[in-house]
Parts: structure tokens; C-alpha cells; sequence
């Protein structure tokens, strides 16, 4: 039997099931794994149930168990079940984990004048079977020689010892167990779901015993009952074949749920943006990755940390081909993806009200084409059904409106039981493109008064206009434009706000824990970005996040208060939670939204800031009074604590420390407000000049180390860090100082691995290990090019530029040695890095 031939029903509900984040899966033996024999000591589990469950158990936050009505030891010996797999005999009075109940001396006693009292009733009737347990006695009739021996001997036990006080009775098949302490198979589900702290269970079984089991499934829980009769389990299978087919489809679902098996390589992920909201595409045209209404709410499309069932938007050929390619179109945010006789174009419209976030989809060429539309709010916890309208599709049961407007497109609506699907199969002809405009946040599905080519070219020339007035290095011309267009499209325009990446939870190691959410603004990213596109020769986002801050610095006592990130407009983030219905990319969990480093210490923000507006008032030639009480205050808050340890750059979930880099950006902040009120003609405050002093001395004797020949992480240890490069990429010191060169030497000799730099090797308090940072590789290369070495910064710049994707994305981080890259996407660190190494090399 295929899975295609269990009932659809059953298929929703194991899909459904799959898809728990703690998953138990309990069956009984006789009847279910193997099948009823003659000779109950022959009764062997199909091998296709056996390797079922042992593959079950083997994934992540899964288990497997057998419930038998049989003593554990005899079912270990006949079913031969692996070690994954838990084992419960005697109707759950043993565990393979240890004797549950151990009993007293009064138990003790009864069971031995049960068994003496079973032993006269079974006496001379041939075929009936004692069977003795730890803590019971069964009475087997399956094979006595006639029926009226078997009913004789039954009725016997019911009037007799099943009367006596302390005895539990289970009758089964031809079976009478009688125990002496309190147990059931649904007693025993209870207790192996309490061990594993499963949120839901799935339970097979095909007697009368198995209905206590049954009886103790609720809300997510599956019950299947094999075979014929009146049963508390909400489905049926035919026989222990069945369950086999069951077992597999269950292994497959929870696999592909929990192990991304679709999972596209994060480079290969295309950014919409319109600079307010923000979707990744797929090489194949999949939107898997949309929120509303901001790029920091809950997402529409999830599919890229949950599969298809967390919602996706996707369009290909209806006789399946690979896409020949996937572009922007030059300059712009607009992307194509080509098929040989299909294109498909998407772009988020601009000049909407801030409520509204528009995806347009143009799909041309002269092919079928196959569309299906999943939205699924809330990260796909909030159950939504599709309505037909004469020109689309009508989402119900979200909270802000939201419509597909389709015109001509044919829907074919399906549910799963709980989330609707449209599917629909177009054919665009010539001069006729098929049009999807998704449209979150108005239930407006009219047609827009702007053709769509209209708009198309507004979309185009909103950034192709501003990227010809940018001044680009002759290195790599073309992806540093794509880069400064990635930044740009990671400015939140309404707000000024700049996102650090837009997405959360894309893993620094596949599988592992570390996965955090980046879609907000941290000081640091943001000021770095903006200082990045003004030495491109754009100003406008450096005042919009100047602005965003100001508007900071009035919600809080005083600068030294800062936050070391905020919400996209400005607001303290709130508890860093996990969305346990997603299995994450490629099964990395959990998946987080918000982030804990909210409430760090981490005093090296200031100094981007400082550095920001002194980028901005050199560029501009002139320094207005905003900007220099901006640094002004920027200022006073090193002066209040800089002395303090803090969590540092990295955010590690650890006591704080006194960090190099840390103390290196507060010398930064004073040295950088010094020259800039030099530089034009402002007042300073007396204390600076003292206060830079004392900060390089401080770091000078206490972030060297002489054993290691080079500045460390931090005071109070001899591990290495990429970011105290810093000491001399921010002049702290001059280049040509012995203690830099070693410096880049030992950094170079304990975290540089081919392709890229690591931050850090030290235990940083979380298990797993991470990729290395494009980041710490871009300020490896400026450090090589400070001490004379070149041809070294070539090189490693080349292995940065390889590492991108196809349409010249990159995200955080980079894997050496299995070449794959790791971490949120696209990220803005990356890219300000590659845009500052190509400058460097140009001069």
C-alpha cells in the first residue's frame, strides 16, 4: 500500500501531526506491528513498522515506543525492536527504562495467590496458557481446544479472581490480564508523554485494551485503530500493512518538516524591497519570504524557515524544467526569472500609504504556467480561508485585509483541514502577460488606475535614478552597486531605521541553535550602513537614521542609555520569543523572534555613530547643529562609561567583559568628535582631549598580550578576536606598529580558514560552532592593505566576491570547509564590508 491510498483524511491529519515541535509515537504490538498468529510466540513485526520507528526515533525531538499487553522481557525477546525504540510491557506496568511500580509485600502476595488460584482454573483445559509478569498474570485462550473451553475458563476468571480486592482486570482478544497495581495503556501513554514532554502523540492499536489509550488523546493528538469495530480513535487502517504505510508517510512528513529538505543555498536568495518592506525569492520564482506590515511583524510567507506549509507564493512552468537564470534587472530591485518559454517578474510597488505592502508578480512568455497561493499568517498559526471574487482572491481570517487581485485566472481552492491553498494554471500569450498583484493591508481588489508597465517603470527608475548619481570604485563596479542597492533596500524609509538583515533565524550552523532575529535597527548596523552609502555618494538615508535617532535619544534619561538596538520606528523590542510551530531552515531551531541583546551592555555604539557624522559633514563640507549635539551627546555617554566592561560587538550571552574592541570605539567617539569641532570651528568640551588619552593608555597596557604578541578579545584573557583589529584600523595606533603587524599576524594565524575570518574560537557559552564572518574577512583585507601586504588582500577580496550569490546577494557568514553559506540574509554587514574593500583596492 502507497501513501496515495491511505484516506485523504488520514494524510491531512499525519501531515498535520508531523509538523508538532515534540512528536510521540506509540503503538501496540499483537494485531498492529505484527500480525495475529496462530502461535502468539511467533508473532514478528513487519520489518517495514520495525525500520519505521527506529528511523522515527532517530530524529530530532521524536519518539518512538511499543505498548504491549505482553511481559517487557518477552516482548524484547520476540519483537526485536532496537534500542530508539522505548519498550512498555504488561499493559504499561514495565518500562524498559526501569520497573515503575515496585511492589509491596502485600502486592507480592496477592500475585502469588492469583497465579496458585489462576493455576486450578487452567488446570486440565487444554490450549489455555498462563502467562506470569513481574506484576500480573494473563489468562490466553486463543488456542484452547474448543470455544467452550476457552468461554469456560474465561467465565471462571470473571467471577472468581477478578472480583478480589487490588485486582485490575484488561480483557483483550481472548486474554484476561489481571494485575495487582493500577495500570493501563493509557496510564502508561500518559507517563511517556510526561518523559518527553511531547506536544502531541499518535497511537495505533487494534483491541479492546487499546481504546484506554485512545481515550486519552486530545487537541492535536492521532488515534488510528486497525481494523474492524467501535473504537474511540477518530481513523482507521485495514491491517499491520497498513500501519507499516502509516509509520512511513508519518517518517517522510516529519523529515522533510524537521529537515528543510527543499532548502534553497541562502546565497542563492533574490531581496525585493521598496524600502518598506522587503520578500526573498527563490531561484524558481517562490516568494518564500514576505512580512506585513513591516519587515519585523510576523511573516505572510514562511517558507523559507518552514516549508511549504508556512506559506509561500510560486509560479513555474506547468511541465516542469529549471529556470534558465534569475536577474535584477540592471540598477534596479526588480527581478526576473527566465524559463525557456517563461518569465516571471516581481517587485514591490513603491509609493503606497505605510499601511500597504504590494507584490507584483508579471507573468509573460507562451507556456502554461503553474500558480499556487498559500499565504499563512502569523507565521502560519492563524488559520485563514480564500475567497473567489470576480477579479481574485479574498483572504479571511487575518487581521489586516488582504487580497489577490488575478483578473482571467481561474482558482482552484484546497484544504488541508486547516489553512487553504489556490491553485490555478495560466497561459500568458503575446503582448498579454498574466498580472498577480498580492496587496496586504487593503481589501481594495479594483483595478489600479497606473498600467502595470506604468508601474513597472516607476519601480525601475525609483532606484535606477538614484543609483547613476552614486560614485562607484573601478574594483567590482558592478557588485558594489548591487551592494549599495542591498543597503538601500534595507532602509526602512518611513521610519529611517536600517534593518541589520532581513530575515531572522538563518542558522550560523546548519541544525544548530544559533539562529537570531535580525530584522531590527542596532546602532552599530545602521550608522555603518548609512556611512557605507554616503562614501557612495548618498546622503539622504545618513540623515533619516540621524533623524530615527534623535527621535531615540527623547525616550530615554541620557545618551549613555542607549539601547544597543530598537524596533524599526524607534521603540524598545519585546521579549525575544520562539515560534515553535516552524522547524527553521533546514531543521535549525529553534526559530526566535525579537532578540535578548536589546538588554545588553555594548559601549562600542557610539563610535559608528560619531564616525557617521563625520563621514557626512567631510562629504557635505559643512556640520549642522544637529549633528554635532548628536555627537555631542555621543560623547558624553563614553564619558559616563566607558569604563565599564560590557557584552562587546559579538553579543555573547555572557558576563560582560572588558572588551578591546569596546574600549577601541569609545577612543574612536572622543578622537573623532575632537577633530570634527576642529575641523569646524565648534567649542569642545575641555575634558575630551584628557579622556582620549586616557582611553588609548588604558587600552594600550591592558588589551596587549605579551604571550599571545597581540591585542586580545578583551583585558582579562589571552583568546583572540577579529574586531580588535581595530586597535589599528581605527588609528588608535599607527599601522606601522609592531604591536598591529603582530596583531594581524596572530589573528590571521588562529581565525583566518582559506575563504574567510572567524570572529572568535574562545567558548562563547552556546554549543555548535558558526561560519566564518564576511565582515572580520573585509577588515582582515583592510588590515593587510595598512601593513603592506596586497597581493594577501587581493586575494582574500577575490574569495569574497566568489562567495556571492547569483544575483551578487551575501549573507552573514561563510562555511570553508563545507562551501555553503550560513546566517540572515541578506546582511547589511556583508555588504558595507565588500563596498569598503573595493574602495580600498580602487585607490
Amino acid at each position: 500500500m502507497t501513501a496515495e491510498a491511505l484516506p485523504a483524511e488520514l494524510r491531512r491529519a499525519i501531515v498535520q501531526l508531523a509538523r508538532t515541535p515534540r512528536l510521540l509515537v506509540a503503538s501496540d504490538y499483537d494485531g498492529t506491528l505484527a500480525p495475529i498468529v496462530a502461535d502468539p510466540e511467533q508473532a514478528r513485526p513487519l520489518p517495514e513498522s520495525v525500520n519505521a520507528l527506529r528511523s522515527l526515533a532517530s530524529l530530532h525531538e521524536t519518539t518512538s515506543a511499543v505498548i504491549s499487553g505482553r511481559a517487557l522481557r518477552d516482548l524484547a525477546t520476540l519483537s526485536r525492536l532496537p534500542g530508539e525504540v522505548h519498550l512498555v510491557g504488561s499493559h504499561g506496568s514495565e518500562f524498559d527504562v526501569g520497573f515503575v511500580h515496585a511492589l509491596d509485600a502485600d502486592a507480592k502476595a496477592l500475585l502469588r495467590r492469583l497465579e496458585a488460584e489462576l493455576e486450578q482454573i487452567a488446570e486440565g483445559q487444554e490450549g489455555v496458557q498462563l502467562e506470569v509478569k513481574p506484576a500480573s498474570v494473563a489468562v490466553h485462550v486463543r488456542r484452547a481446544a474448543t470455544e467452550a473451553i476457552g468461554e469456560a475458563v474465561l467465565s471462571a476468571v470473571r467471577s472468581g479472581p477478578c472480583t478480589w480486592e487490588g485486582v485490575q482486570v484488561t480483557e483483550g482478544k481472548a486474554v484476561i490480564e489481571l494485575a495487582v497495581v493500577e495500570t493501563n495503556k493509557g496510564q502508561a501513554l500518559d507517563i511517556l508523554r510526561h518523559q518527553v514532554g511531547a506536544t502531541a502523540a499518535i497511537f495505533l492499536g487494534d483491541d479492546v485494551t487499546d481504546e484506554k489509550a485512545f481515550a486519552r488523546l486530545s487537541g492535536p493528538d492521532l488515534g488510528i485503530r486497525v481494523g474492524a469495530g467501535e473504537s474511540l480513535a477518530e481513523h482507521y487502517v485495514g491491517d499491520p500493512s497498513d500501519v507499516a504505510t502509516v509509520l512511513a508517510f508519518l517518517l517522510e512528513e516529519r523529515r522533510a518538516w524537521l529537515h528543510g529538505d527543499q532548502a534553497v543555498p541562502i546565497e542563492r536568495l533574490t531581496m525585493l524591497a521598496n524600502e518598506r518592506s522587503v520578500a526573498l525569492v527563490t531561484p524558481d520564482a517562490k516568494v518564500n519570504w514576505l512580512c506585513h506590515p513591516e519587515p519585523d511583524s510576523a511573516a505572510i510567507f514562511a517558507d523559507l524557515l518552514g516549508g511549504p506549509a508556512a506559506g509561500h507564493f510560486s509560479i513555474k512552468p506547468e511541465h516542469g524544467s529549471l529556470p534558465l537564470g534569475q536577474r535584477y534587472l540592471p540598477g534596479t530591485m526588480i527581478v526576473e526569472t527566465r524559463w525557456s518559454r517563461l518569465l516571471v517578474s516581481d517587485y514591490l510597488e513603491h509609493n503606497l500609504a505605510s499601511h500597504r505592502t504590494d507584490l507584483v508578480r508579471r507573468i509573460s512568455g507562451s507556456t502554461n504556467a503553474v500558480i499556487t497561493f498559500a499565504p499563512r499568517p502569523e507565521f502560519g498559526q492563524v488559520p485563514v480561508r480564500l475567497l473567489r471574487e470576480r477579479d481574485g482572491l479574498r483572504v479571511v481570517g487575518t487581521s489586516d485585509p488582504m487580497v489577490l487581485r488575478s483578473p482571467g485566472v481561474d482558482w482552484e481552492i484546497t484544504s488541508d483541514g486547516q489553512q487553504e491553498t489556490a491553485r490555478a494554471v495560466v497561459r500568458p500569450r503575446e503582448g498579454a502577460p498574466v498580472l498577480l498583484e498580492l496587496r496586504c493591508g487593503t481589501d481594495d481588489i479594483s483595478e489600479h488606475p497606473l498600467n502595470e508597465s506604468v508601474r513597472r517603470d516607476l519601480a525601475a527608475s525609483y532606484w535606477s535614478d538614484w543609483a547613476a548619481g552614486l560614485h562607484l570604485p573601478k574594483v567590482q563596479t558592478d557588485l558594489v552597486l548591487r551592494s549599495a542597492l542591498t543597503l538601500r533596500g534595507l532602509v526602512h524609509k518611513d521610519s529611517g531605521s536600517i534593518m541589520a538583515a532581513a530575515t531572522t533565524s538563518l542558522p550560523e550552523e546548519l541544525g544548530g541553535v544559533r539562529n537570531w532575529d535580525y530584522r531590527y535597527c542596532w546602532l552599530r548596523d545602521g550608522a555603518m550602513t548609512a556611512s557605507a552609502l554616503v562614501s557612495v555618494g548618498s546622503f539622504a538615508e545618513a540623515d533619516g537614521f540621524l533623524a530615527w535617532l534623535h527621535g531615540v535619544l527623547e525616550t530615554i534619561p541620557g545618551p549613555e542609555r542607549l539601547h544597543p538596538l530598537y524596533t524599526l520606528h524607534g521603540t524598545q523590542l519585546g521579549a525575544e520569543a520562539v515560534i515553535e510551530s516552524l522547524p527553521g531552515y533546514a531543521g535549525s531551531r529553534p526559530v526566535r523572534v525579537g532578540n535578548l541583546a536589546n538588554q545588553q551592555v555594548q559601549l562600542d555604539v557610539f563610535g559608528p555613530v560619531v564616525d557617521l557624522v563625520v563621514s557626512l559633514a567631510t562629504a557635505r563640507g559643512s556640520l549642522s547643529d544637529a549633528d554635532w549635539a548628536m555627537v555631542q551627546a555621543m560623547a558624553e555617554a563614553v564619558s559616563r562609561r566607558w569604563h565599564e566592561p560590557d557584552h562587546g560587538i559579538w553579543e555573547e550571552r555572557h558576563a560582560p567583559r572588558h572588551h578591546v574592541y569596546s574600549k577601541v570605539m569609545c577612543w574612536l567617539t572622543i578622537d573623532r568628535a575632537i577633530k570634527l569641532g576642529e575641523q569646524f570651528g565648534r567649542s569642545l568640551d575641555p575634558s575630551w582631549v584628557p579622556l582620549r588619552d586616557t582611553i588609548a593608555t588604558d587600552v594600550l597596557k591592558n588589551g596587549w598580550n605579551d604571550e599571545v604578541q597581540s591585542f586580545t578579545t578583551a583585558y582579562d584573557g589571552d583568546d583572540l578576536d577579529a574586531a580588535s583589529l581595530f586597535v589599528g584600523l581605527s588609528g588608535l595606533i599607527d599601522p606601522t606598529d609592531e604591536r598591529f603587524q603582530s596583531t594581524v599576524t596572530a589573528i590571521e594565524a588562529e581565525l583566518r580558514s582559506g575563504s574567510t575570518v572567524y570572529r572568535y574560537h574562545r567558548d562563547d557559552g552556546l554549543p555548535g560552532d558558526e561560519g566564518g564572518f564576511h565582515l572580520c574577512a573585509a577588515w582582515m583585507i583592510e588590515a593587510y592593505l595598512l601593513t603592506g601586504r596586497r597581493t594577501e588582500a587581493e586575494e582574500l577580496f577575490s574569495q569574497i566576491v566568489a562567495a556571492a550569490g547569483p544575483t551578487g546577494l551575501l549573507p552573514e557568514e561563510y562555511d570553508p570547509v563545507a562551501e555553503r553559506s550560513l546566517g540572515n540574509h541578506p546582511q547589511a554587514y556583508s555588504h558595507l564590508g565588500l563596498i569598503r574593500c573595493a574602495q580600498l583596492l580602487s585607490q
